[in-house]
């Protein structure tokens, strides 16, 4: 990150690379619409070039805290969408690094068998949470559970997930 500050296109090029593919996934989970993904994706990338200080590193993993950007925006851009025909046969370039591929891929299996050990209302608050972009007013709402019960339900999920990733 202190080379991205320092405006290192190449240091930024080797974190696009290393971590493109984890934004893109998230974004592409929550929109489903690839083309509004890869413009969440460059979007955030292009804010980290143009604001490298957005990110703390004290605070969370850089990986983790693209998550959350991604989703995020993802959510915003879900919120804002109006119907569109699909945009089909884009096609992403990106070098391909295997060590990070594996890691990410050994971290969202993780992350799966965490979710899936999880009881179900908690898993399903957790996955309309971050994957249908619903606000925990919203997910009260639909499944008739107060309020409370919805927020500390994503909260122990949230904290089984940090546990498990820490471990």
């Amino acid at each position: 990150m202190e080379r991205i500050a320092a405006k290192d296109q190449q240091a930024m090029a080797q974190l696009f690379d290393r971590h493109s593919r984890l934004v893109y996934s998230i974004a592409l989970r929550v929109l489903q619409d690839s083309g509004q993904s890869e413009d969440v994706m460059q979007e955030i990338f292009f804010q980290l070039w143009k604001a490298p200080g957005s990110f703390v590193a004290g605070r969370s993993s850089l990986p983790a805290w693209l998550a959350v950007v991604a989703r995020n925006r993802a959510v915003d851009v879900l919120r804002r969408r109006k119907p569109s025909d699909p945009v089909e046969g884009v096609v992403l370039a990106s070098a391909v690094n295997v060590a990070s591929e594996v890691e990410c891929n050994a971290m969202m299996e993780k992350v799966r068998v965490v979710i899936q050990g999880l009881p179900d209302v908690q898993q399903r608050s957790l996955e309309m949470a971050f994957f249908e972009g619903l606000t925990h007013s919203e997910i009260a709402e639909r499944t008739g559970d107060p309020l409370g019960t919805v927020k500390t339900r994503i909260r122990s999920a949230l904290a089984s997930l940090r546990k498990a990733i820490q471990a």
